[in-house]
C-alpha cells in the first residue's frame, strides 16, 4: 500500500511541476525574436550584407535569441507559365533557386547558413560560378540539394517565396530588405542587431551589452542607397519554369 501511495504521490507531484513549468518553458520558446531577410543572390549589396553583417550573429551569440528566415527571391518577377524573371538574369534565378533549396535540404539554420554564405561569398568575389565548391568547403551532402532543384522542387518553393515577398506589408522597394518582429528597418538595416537586442524581452545575451539599444522614434523609407531597388526594366528572362 505504501508503494502505490508513493506512487501516486510521484505521479500527482510530476503532474503538478509539468503545469508549473511548461507554461514558462512555452514563454520561453516563443521570446526568441523573428528576424527575416528577404534579398536577391546576385545584388552585390545582399552579399555584402550577408557575408560581413548577418553572419555576426553566429559568431557573437545573438543567432540564440534569432528565428532567422532566409527569403532568396527579391525583386524577380512572376510572368506567364509560373515563368520567373530576375533582376540580375538566369545566373540569379539560378542561384535563387539553388539557395531555396539549400534552406530546403537543410532546415537547420546553421547548416544551410553556412552553405548560403560560401556562396555569397563568391558573389562578393565575382567567382559565383565556383559554388559549387561550397559544398566541399561546408562538408555538406550535395545530392539533396540537387535532387531539389533536378525534380523541379526549388522552382515550387521559389514560387512560394515569390508570394511571401509579394504578400509582405508594407510592400518591399529594395532588397536586402530586413524584417524585425514583422517591421521592416528601411535603409537602417545595418542596425538589425540593435532592433533585435529591443525587441527581445528575456535576459539579454552578451552580444547585446556593447550595442546601442537607442532607435528612431520614427523610421522612414529614404531615397535607395545601398540596395538593388525595384526595376521592371532591368529584369532579365529566365529560363526556370514550374
Amino acid at each position: 500500500m505504501a508503494s502505490v501511495l508513493q506512487a501516486l504521490l510521484f505521479f500527482f507531484f510530476f503532474v503538478l511541476s509539468s503545469s508549473i513549468f511548461l507554461p514558462f518553458s512555452t514563454i520561453w520558446a516563443t521570446q526568441k525574436v523573428s528576424l527575416a531577410l528577404y534579398y536577391e543572390a546576385l545584388c552585390p549589396f545582399c552579399s555584402r550584407f550577408i557575408v560581413f553583417s548577418l553572419s555576426k550573429i553566429f559568431s557573437d551569440g545573438l543567432i540564440s535569441i534569432v528565428d532567422l528566415r532566409l527569403v532568396p527571391y527579391g525583386n524577380a518577377m512572376i510572368g506567364p507559365n509560373s515563368t520567373i524573371s530576375c533582376q540580375h538574369g538566369p545566373s540569379e534565378c539560378f542561384l535563387n533557386t539553388v539557395e531555396a533549396c539549400a534552406i530546403n535540404s537543410w532546415p537547420d539554420v546553421q547548416r544551410h547558413f553556412s552553405f548560403i554564405y560560401c556562396v555569397e561569398n563568391l558573389v562578393f568575389e565575382n567567382k559565383y560560378n565556383d559554388w559549387e565548391s561550397c559544398f566541399q568547403k561546408t562538408g555538406l551532402d550535395p545530392h539533396p540539394l540537387v535532387n531539389c532543384y533536378n525534380s523541379g522542387h526549388g522552382q515550387e518553393v521559389e514560387l512560394q517565396y515569390a508570394a511571401q515577398t509579394n504578400a509582405l506589408q508594407p510592400s518591399h522597394r529594395y532588397v536586402p530588405w530586413v524584417v524585425v518582429n514583422g517591421l521592416p528597418l528601411y535603409d537602417d538595416y545595418d542596425n538589425f542587431e540593435t532592433y533585435i537586442c529591443k525587441s527581445f524581452h528575456g535576459e539579454l545575451p552578451s552580444a547585446c551589452r556593447r550595442l546601442s539599444l537607442k532607435i528612431p522614434q520614427q523610421m522612414k523609407a529614404k531615397r535607395p542607397g545601398r540596395w538593388c531597388v525595384m526595376n521592371d526594366a532591368a529584369n532579365s528572362s529566365s529560363t526556370n519554369k514550374h
